[in-house]
């Protein structure tokens, strides 16, 4: 009888040696060619991740690299959507290139979602620019302060950035929020912020924000027309609630 037929210690494991690389599939369960053959929707999430990894390492498949970059985080797939490149570096096989990947995937897919078709898209209601932020920043794990520049029509001019705080907080500081509006002549901006906790009631510190760059807005010539505060699954309008 040879050591492989004897019984483990009690506390010993099997370690795969030879993990089956994608290569090694058969041809119409890998990735890539599933692409091609069913369309990218029909990947799984760990597909998809695997896909951009590209390759694994000589002990993990791409597709076993996937699946600790989505078991890293107890969000799962959310996890790319604002992770750092510090802590994707730290699930074991993902390297500065393939965090970068990962990342700039998950960036494009977020400018995607909030991208006009073309730049006569208009808002004209508080629901329409929610609609416009819901999925990208119900998710977000940090405060994100955005606005949206709009024309004379109130046609989207573009989305700029204009800080991330801490779980309960972002600064926005008049100069920054209208840097950009005045660079491309915008005649109108909204205001939008989330709150993390999934609550969008305004706090003090909102309200008098909204006051102060509203005020701001008034002496450039450029009218803050609301400042929507996005939650899960909800928002408020500052300027529906009468709040300024």
């Amino acid at each position: 009888m040879s050591r492989r037929d004897l019984p483990l210690p009690k506390g010993d494991r099997i370690i795969n040696s030879n993990p089956l690389m994608i290569r090694e599939m058969p041809e119409a369960e890998r990735p890539r060619e599933k692409i091609f053959s069913s369309g990218v929707s029909s990947l799984s999430n760990t597909e998809l991740v695997a896909v951009l990894i590209g390759s694994g390492t000589r002990e993990s498949s791409a597709l076993d690299l996937a699946s600790r970059v989505l078991s890293a985080d107890s969000s799962g797939i959310l996890f790319l959507r604002d992770a750092s490149p510090e802590e994707l570096c730290t699930v074991k096989g993902i390297g500065a290139a393939k965090a970068a990947v990962l990342l700039a995937a998950a960036e494009l897919g977020r400018r995607i979602m909030t991208a006009p078709r073309n730049r006569k898209i208009s808002v004209s209601t508080p629901d329409e620019t929610a609609a416009l932020f819901m999925e990208d920043m119900r998710y977000l794990r940090k405060e994100h302060f955005r606005v949206l520049l709009l024309n004379v029509k109130n046609e989207i001019i573009s989305l700029e950035d204009v800080s991330i705080g801490s779980i309960s907080s972002s600064e926005a500081h008049p100069r920054e929020v209208f840097a950009d509006a005045v660079r491309r002549g915008a005649a109108n901006v909204i205001l939008v912020h989330n709150h993390p906790s999934g609550s969008p009631a305004p706090s003090r510190a909102d309200i008098e924000l909204t006051r102060r760059l509203e005020e701001a807005g008034r002496i450039l010539g450029i009218q803050v027309l609301d400042h929507i505060i996005i939650g899960d699954g909800r928002f408020v309008s500052m300027k529906r609630e009468g709040i300024f």
